[in-house]
């Protein structure tokens, strides 16, 4: 009778905390990243393409990509956006499990592709989660190098044949930090990666918007990542107050200097 009890009394919890998961209010969060309005926007100049010139400028010159910013809506690509838990001096806080939509569970690991169909990264920057694995393509005629060096996800330096792709021996694990990642071949190839232990990021497209999907409700942090560096400094890191409610919450536009 008492191991019945005890039974009863675990699943009892257990549809408890399933419930729980249910019954949590989940928001999809917009917003648009912009570069301020009283200040130029930045060109874009044509990089020194010094290797392989007769395939890499097939096309016409290769601009820099350091900062992409539409001249019509201001918006600024390429900017990593994610949520922090309420924690402002914690940088290794992580999300509850209770904070994480019940969806997420089903999650299956991926095959995260960087691409380099012109003598540059496509994309540029991009996210990742624990668990996915990299796979570098090269559908060049040329060879290219893949050179990455992290602190928890290795160090490789492997050159890619023609048409041929490469794919990171190991899973990825947790890195709090970006990982830049660059062609040794092609100097001016280059991009970033950021891995998260979490579903809540986006990268901003072309006119700078951005979306989050299944945000748990409540007071957390956002974050405003760009290569050059995160909105707000050193105290960025930690991210803005931001508190989220309503099946949709579309922000103000969010004014980011990049350089």
């Amino acid at each position: 009778m008492r191991s019945l009890g005890v039974r009863a009394c675990v699943c009892a919890l257990l549809v408890a905390s399933v419930a729980s998961g249910q019954d949590k209010q989940w928001t999809t969060i917009t917003g648009q990243v912009v570069f301020p309005a009283n200040k130029p926007i930045p060109p874009r100049n044509p990089l020194n393409v010094n290797q392989d010139q007769k395939v890499c400028l097939a096309k016409g010159a290769i601009l820099d990509e350091s900062v992409i910013v539409n001249p019509k809506t201001r918006g600024v690509k390429n900017v990593v956006v994610f949520l922090r838990p309420n924690a402002a001096n914690n940088p290794k806080a992580s999300f509850k499990a209770e904070e994480i939509h019940p969806a997420d569970a089903k999650r299956k690991a991926e095959e995260v592709v960087i691409d380099q169909p012109c003598c540059m990264f496509v994309p540029r920057v991009l996210c990742a989660r624990v668990g996915d694995t990299i796979v570098v393509k090269n559908p060049a005629v040329i060879v290219h190098n893949f050179f990455w060096d992290s602190a928890n996800n290795g160090t490789f330096n492997p050159n890619i044949q023609p048409n041929q792709n490469w794919k990171m021996p190991k899973p990825l694990v947790e890195e709090r930090a970006p990982i830049q990642y660059k062609c040794t071949v092609h100097p001016w190839m280059t991009g970033y990666v950021r891995i998260f232990d979490h579903p809540y990021y986006a990268v901003t497209d072309d006119d700078g918007k951005f979306e989050i999907k299944n945000a748990p409700a409540g007071n957390y942090r956002i974050v405003f990542w760009h290569e050059s560096g995160v909105k707000g400094g050193a105290a960025g890191r930690f991210g803005e107050p931001i508190q989220i409610e309503g099946k949709t919450l579309e922000l103000k536009p969010t004014e980011f200097e990049v350089k």
